[in-house]
């Protein structure tokens, strides 16, 4: 499969050599110095792109991939609130295919498929309530995560007596704090951690009065989402649509 890697950062160098390992062949490569290889016939002879930039370029990127008939993967967040219409409609009208994920990681698509079950067990126990807290390293900016997001929304979906996630504190190694906890009794809180050089610990707990219960994920490197990404691709290579994990990951 020929891949075009869109964001050449860390993660980018990851699903480089990890598409490489799996036999593919990288046909181009764009990072914010060289954007006008959008346009070159290497980034159009690709079959797949796999993206990971930020909130602010991820469209703008989608519309340059499908300009050139690209199918997209991409663990970009934060451009949903804006464009998810749009996105919808280019796929849909526009007969392209974009694979999107707050996040690729395997072990977080079985924690995803557990959390989604937990819910709607306990949606059953009113005495419990939930809360989340995730913890990424001090480069990440946005808090909460996309993948925090993700599965609060899963929660609320299931969970009768939840309303809606809300942005809780955000906790900084020099010992600031962003945010705040107030939250009403139908809000999911969600706190946030930003600290060292952390890859990603997702945490959701069910506290009453009588004990608790907690599921976690932490990954301890990048390597489980880039093989993710690629794996994406791989299925994307095949598939024609708006895709995400759990059309790749059947549980």
């Amino acid at each position: 499969m020929k891949i075009a890697l869109i964001g050449y950062g860390k993660m980018g160098h990851m699903i480089e050599q990890i598409a490489l390992e799996r036999g593919h062949e990288i046909v181009c490569k764009i990072d914010v110095d060289n954007q006008e290889d959008f346009d070159s016939p290497a980034f159009a002879s690709a079959d797949v792109a796999i993206e990971f930039t930020n909130p602010t370029a991820a469209y703008a990127n989608y519309l340059k991939a499908f300009s050139h008939h690209v199918k997209v993967v991409s663990g970009s967040t934060g451009w949903m609130k804006d464009h998810k219409e749009d996105v919808e409609r280019l796929v849909r009208e526009g007969h392209q295919t974009l694979f999107w994920a707050s996040n690729f990681s395997i072990g977080v698509a079985i924690f995803s498929a557990v959390n989604k079950y937990l819910a709607q067990i306990m949606n059953q126990f009113p005495q419990y309530d939930v809360a989340m807290e995730e913890t990424h390293h001090v480069h990440k900016l946005d808090a909460p995560s996309g993948t925090a997001i993700t599965l609060a929304e899963d929660i609320v979906s299931r969970l009768d007596r939840k309303t809606a996630w809300k942005k809780g504190t955000c906790v900084w190694d020099d010992g600031h704090v962003d945010g705040s906890a107030d939250h009403k009794p139908e809000e999911l809180l969600i706190n946030s951690v930003r600290h060292d050089e952390v890859s990603g610990i997702h945490t959701v707990s069910y506290d009453s009065e009588a004990d608790c219960i907690t599921i976690s994920h932490s990954a301890h490197s990048r390597k489980g989402f880039a093989l993710g990404a690629v794996l994406a691709a791989e299925f994307t290579l095949t598939h024609e649509g708006l895709l995400t994990t759990t059309d790749l990951f059947k549980f």
